[in-house]
C-alpha cells in the first residue's frame, strides 16, 4: 500500500475511535558501511528501516505510538497504543497539534548522484585511504579504522490539521584512524571526510593529515601548572560548543538549567563572537526547511558581536514565553540547532599564534560528557595539544587538565580565527574556527 494511502486509512480509524487531532511521521532509511583490515573486508553492513510514528489528541491529552511494520495492519495498532498512551499521561500542559507555517524555504538535502555510487567504489576507497595511511611512514604501525559509510532518506509529515510536509536527504562520511610508535611513544588519531558529492571525498587528503598530525604528537611530556594564554583548535573548539549546546534552549531555561538565563540582550561573549543557527546553509548536513513539529525553519544569530540575541525554541517553549517558535523542535520533545557554528573571523592559525609569547594550543580535550557542568558552565577535562612558543607551535603536550568555565571564557575570547571546521558525522552540524583566548588555567607538572 502507498504511504499516502496508509496516512490516510490511519487518520479514517482515529477519527472513528474518538480522536481530535493526529499526526504521522514516517521515515524511511537505507544505510551503507563498510570497514577495511589489512585491505580486506572486514564488516559489511546494508538496511533499509522503515518507522511510523503516530501522535493524537486524545481528551485533551497527547498519546503516542510508534512501529517498525508499515503495513494495514498497524492501523489499529497505532491509534489504540496512542489512545491508550494519552489515558495514562498525567500532564496538564497544553498539547498542540501545528496547522503549518505560512510559507517554508526551499532547501537542498539531497544529491541523487551520491545515491548512485557503486558499492565497489566505496569499498575501494576505504582500502585506498587504508593503503596510503601505511605507505606515508614507517612509523605508522596500525591502521586501526579505515571506514566509508552513506545513509540516505526520505520522510512525510502530515497531519489532520492540512499539513503535508515531505523531504529527501543523504549523507556520506569517511574516516581513517592511525596508531603510531616511535620507540616508547605510541600515539593514535583520526581523520575524518563528511558530506554529499562523493567526487570531493580525497581519500589521499584524508590519510596524509590522519597521519601527519599523529606523527607530531610522538614524545610528547607534561607542562608546568599554570594560566596560560590559549588558542583552542577548530575541531576541539566545536566539541566544546557542542557539549553546551543546551544551554542556549529555551526548555533548559525556562527550568533554570542554563547559565544563559535572563541574559536576553545581555553580552555574554567577546564583541569578535557570532554564533549562528543556520537551516538553509548551502551544503550543511543539518539544513532544512521544517522542524519535527511541522515548523518552518529559521536563519538566527543567537550570539550577535557579543550579545544574546534569542534562545532555541519548539511551540511548547515559544507559548510559554509568548514568542514566535524559532523552528528547532527535535524530535517528540527536544530542543536542537541545525547548522550551528561560529562566524568566521579574518585571522590564520598561524598568525594568531604569532600574538601569543607563551601559551598552549589545544588540541584534545576529552570527558567532554563527564567533566562539564552544562549549568554552571564550569569544565575541567584531560586535554593535549602543542606548547606555543616565541609564536610558534611547539612542542606536543599532554597528561594536563585544563579548567575553566564556558561563559567567563568566551568573555575572554582575543581574536577568532578563519578556519571553520565542522565535527564528525555524528555531530557534523557543529562548526567553529580556531579561537584564541585570554587565558586558561592547566593542571600538569
Amino acid at each position: 500500500m502507498e504511504i499516502k494511502e496508509l496516512i490516510k486509512k490511519i487518520f479514517e480509524y482515529g477519527k472513528t475511535q474518538g480522536l481530535e487531532e493526529m499526526e504521522v511521521s514516517y521515515d524511511n532509511s537505507n544505510s551503507f558501511s563498510t570497514k577495511i583490515y589489512k585491505q580486506e573486508i572486514d564488516s559489511f553492513k546494508q538496511a533499509e528501516t522503515d518507522m511510523l510514528k503516530f501522535r493524537a489528541i486524545y481528551k485533551g491529552k497527547m498519546g503516542n505510538s510508534f512501529t517498525e511494520k508499515v503495513d494495514e495492519d498497524s492501523v489499529e495498532m497505532l491509534v489504540n497504543d496512542a489512545i491508550e498512551n494519552a489515558k495514562n499521561i498525567s500532564s496538564t500542559d497544553e498539547v498542540e497539534i501545528f496547522a503549518g507555517s505560512k510559507e517554508y524555504k526551499e532547501v537542498s538535502t539531497y544529491n541523487a548522484d551520491l545515491d548512485e555510487v557503486a558499492q565497489i567504489d566505496k569499498i575501494n576507497f576505504a582500502k585506498k585511504a587504508e593503503e596510503i595511511a601505511y605507505s606515508l611512514d614507517e612509523r605508522v604501525s596500525q591502521v586501526s579504522a579505515a571506514v566509508y559509510g552513506d545513509d540516505s532518506g526520505y520522510s512525510i509529515l502530515a497531519n489532520t490539521k492540512g499539513l503535508n510536509l515531505s523531504k529527501k536527504e543523504n549523507i556520506a562520511y569517511s574516516y581513517v584512524g592511525v596508531v603510531v610508535k616511535e620507540g616508547e611513544s605510541i600515539k593514535s588519531n583520526y581523520e575524518f571526510a563528511c558530506g554529499r558529492d562523493f567526487t570531493k571525498f580525497d581519500a589521499e587528503k584524508m590519510a596524509k593529515k590522519c597521519v601527519e598530525d599523529a606523527l607530531e604528537t610522538l614524545g610528547a611530556t607534561s607542562m608546568k601548572t599554570g594560566s596560560y594564554k590559549c588558542i583552542i583548535s577548530n575541531d576541539v573548539m566545536g566539541d566544546l560548543i557542542s557539549a553546551f549546546t543546551g544551554v542556549f534552549s529555551a526548555e533548559n531555561v525556562q527550568k533554570d538549567l542554563s547559565l544563559m538565563k535572563d541574559k536576553l540582550g545581555q553580552a555574554v561573549a567577546s564583541e569578535c563572537f557570532t554564533l549562528i543557527d543556520d537551516p538553509f546553509l548551502e551544503a550543511g548536513l543539518a539544513s532544512c526547511s521544517y522542524d519535527s513539529e511541522g515548523a518552518a525553519t529559521t536563519y538566527k544569530k543567537v550570539i550577535e558581536n557579543g550579545v544574546l540575541k534569542t534562545y532555541l525554541y519548539n511551540l511548547k517553549t515559544a507559548k510559554i514565553d509568548n514568542v514566535e517558535t524559532t523552528g528547532n523542535a527535535s524530535g517528540q520533545s527536544n530542543i536542537a540547532p541545525s547548522n550551528f557554528f561560529v562566524e568566521n573571523g579574518d585571522t590564520s592559525l598561524e598568525d594568531m599564534m604569532k600574538t601569543v609569547e607563551n601559551g598552549i594550543f589545544i588540541t584534545e580535550m576529552s570527558g567532554l560528557h563527564s567533566g562539564l557542568n552544562t549549568v554552571s558552565g564550569d569544565f575541567s577535562l584531560l586535554s593535549a595539544g602543542f606548547e606555543i612558543k616565541d609564536g610558534k607551535k611547539g612542542r606536543p603536550i599532554e597528561q594536563i587538565t585544563t579548567s575553566g568555565n564556558f561563559l567567563s571564557m568566551l568573555k575572554e575570547i582575543v581574536t577568532v580565527g578563519n578556519d571553520i571546521k565542522f565535527g564528525l558525522p555524528s555531530s557534523s552540524y557543529i562548526g567553529s574556527p580556531s579561537i584564541r583566548f585570554e587565558k586558561i588555567d592547566v593542571a600538569g607538572e
